[in-house]
């Protein structure tokens, strides 16, 4: 088969399954590549169409791509399901992997509309896609150049307020994905506003006049489960 037929197909299945999913009236957004497409310039041909929802629509979704012929399974429970048609397949997202990013209502009001296969969509917003990328740290995917490309085309138009707020408890990688950002774009810098630089660096600043925590805790595992198991297992540290 060729390259161009096996895209052919894929682009067939995407568009056919958009619009069983759309029939549900269920709402639900595009992610993944084609919302990299419209944040960072970037196209990339991909195996699968990442669909993100509420996880309590999950298995409506789910059921609807079931119903049109496609075999479905529930990966994981807590984040997880697919749809195959082939080798290629929809991803039925309600999570991030580790748990920390769950899809609320608020990711569907600020929702953008899009244009996927001649059909309209709603994408997933540009601060919640930053928002799960940036835990993406693992040896085997790291979605940091993915970061710093959205940073790049859309940063100015960002809200910011809201992303600080998405990274409340985890403001350290906030700070330390800016400070990438502005190595790898030094004429780029404004696209981060002064504000949160000032506040992220105020914080950093006042935990450092703080004690130590006395809990021996990795949150390496937010990142990578995997690479930071050996902290948990053989160096006594309390897994998150």
């Amino acid at each position: 088969m060729t390259t161009r037929t096996r895209t052919e197909q894929a682009q067939s299945f995407y568009a056919a399954a958009l619009k069983q999913l759309r029939k549900t009236g269920i709402p639900f957004m595009v992610g993944g590549a084609f919302s990299l497409r419209e944040y960072a310039n970037i196209v990339r041909d991909t195996k699968d169409l990442d669909i993100f929802c509420k996880a309590g629509d999950s298995a409506r979704l789910l059921g609807a791509l079931s119903d049109a012929g496609y075999t479905t399974q529930v990966t994981d429970p807590n984040w997880l399901a697919k749809a195959f048609d082939g080798e290629h397949f929809v991803d039925l997202i309600s999570n991030s992997h580790n748990g920390l990013c769950p899809v609320d209502d608020i990711w569907l009001e600020h929702a953008r509309d899009g244009e996927i296969l001649g059909l309209s969509v709603k994408l997933v917003p540009p601060e919640e896609v930053l928002w799960t990328k940036i835990y993406v740290q693992q040896r085997s995917r790291f979605d940091g150049s993915d970061v710093n490309h959205i940073l790049r085309k859309v940063g100015p138009e960002l809200d910011w307020e809201r992303l600080l707020r998405r990274f409340e408890v985890h403001w350290e990688l906030l700070l330390g994905t800016l400070a990438t950002f502005q190595f790898v774009y030094p004429a780029e810098r404004d696209h981060v506003p002064g504000w949160l630089m000032d506040e992220l660096l105020r914080r950093m600043q006042q935990s450092r006049d703080l004690p130590a925590s006395e809990d021996r805790l990795c949150r390496g595992q937010y990142l990578d489960r995997c690479s930071y198991e050996i902290d948990v297992r053989d160096w006594g540290y309390r897994p998150t």
